[in-house]
């Protein structure tokens, strides 16, 4: 299958489509990337360098894309960091125009705009862009618990109130919801960390060991597989499981070697065949 994957870009380490193109690539999928930033590494580090690419070259890029003819073989369009907020309606249209020549093509939005323990870490303008014309459009969002939250101006803190925010969540627009980085007071928190996913067939969550680290870009495989398991199966709770087994396996790895970034190459075993040791439970 086809993604198209318009996301940031990053020379050292492994973020936005530097995370989510060689995962994709390695369960068999074909991706083009279209860059919205070209920077030297991750802005956690607190200093980089490169440009935010504008508007006008990320749409050029897509129109380049299309006079092959190739947005017509688009079965999927996946969406994350923005970059400017000037993106968003070239990500719109992008969308628009592949489904306009292909109407089964879906469109996943990983609504990245940051985390609980850190708030926002994008530009005040970009979280209601995202919640007011990006995740309408969406067939699949993939927002961790505090995205979810902000998308649907509900609090996600227990799992009755994640569900709540998932379902409201599909009124926006989405038929297909994976809520990342879940926590619950009703689980242990300590040790485990959980995914829950939403569709029309039903809801599940899978519980993974919490490793007692962070590494950015953790988040951008996870978008990047659920969507290209989904994509071809149709099958939200088997995409879950394939997602969870995948990503457990880069972090531990990646802890195992106390790697300062993903150990994304290495790990690539963990993608083309992951172990479903963990079980994935209906709700």
């Amino acid at each position: 299958m086809n993604i198209l994957s318009i996301q940031l870009a990053v020379a050292y380490g492994h973020v936005g489509n530097s995370a989510a193109v060689f995962p994709l690539q390695r369960i068999g999928h074909e991706v083009w990337p279209v860059y919205t930033v070209n920077f030297s590494n991750h802005t956690g580090y607190g200093q980089w360098k490169g440009p935010l690419i504008p508007a006008s070259d990320v749409a050029s890029v897509i129109d380049g894309i299309d006079e092959r003819g190739a947005l017509a073989k688009v079965d999927a369009v996946l969406s994350g960091y923005q970059g400017g907020d000037d993106i968003a309606d070239v990500i719109i249209d992008a969308v628009a125009r592949v489904k306009a020549q292909n109407p089964n093509a879906v469109y996943a939005c990983d609504p990245v705009m940051g985390n609980a323990k850190s708030g926002c870490h994008v530009s005040d303008n970009i979280p209601p862009l995202l919640r007011d014309k990006v995740v309408p459009v969406a067939d699949i969002i993939t927002p961790n618990q505090f995205e979810l939250g902000y998308l649907t101006g509900l609090e996600a803190n227990d799992l009755a109130s994640t569900l709540n925010a998932i379902e409201a969540a599909k009124e926006i627009g989405p038929k297909t919801v994976l809520v990342t980085s879940v926590e619950r007071p009703e689980a242990d928190t300590e040790n485990s960390i959980e995914m829950i996913v939403s569709d029309a067939k039903g809801t599940w969550i899978v519980q993974t060991p919490r490793l007692p680290f962070k590494r950015n870009g953790s988040g951008d495989v996870a978008a990047a597989l659920f969507t290209g398991h989904y994509v071809r199966s149709g099958d939200a709770a088997d995409a879950l499981a394939r997602t969870a087994s995948s990503v457990f396996g880069l972090l531990e790895m990646t802890y195992q070697a106390d790697a300062p970034e993903l150990l994304l190459v290495e790990a690539q075993d963990a993608y083309a065949n992951p172990k479903l040791q963990f079980e994935v439970k209906a709700l």
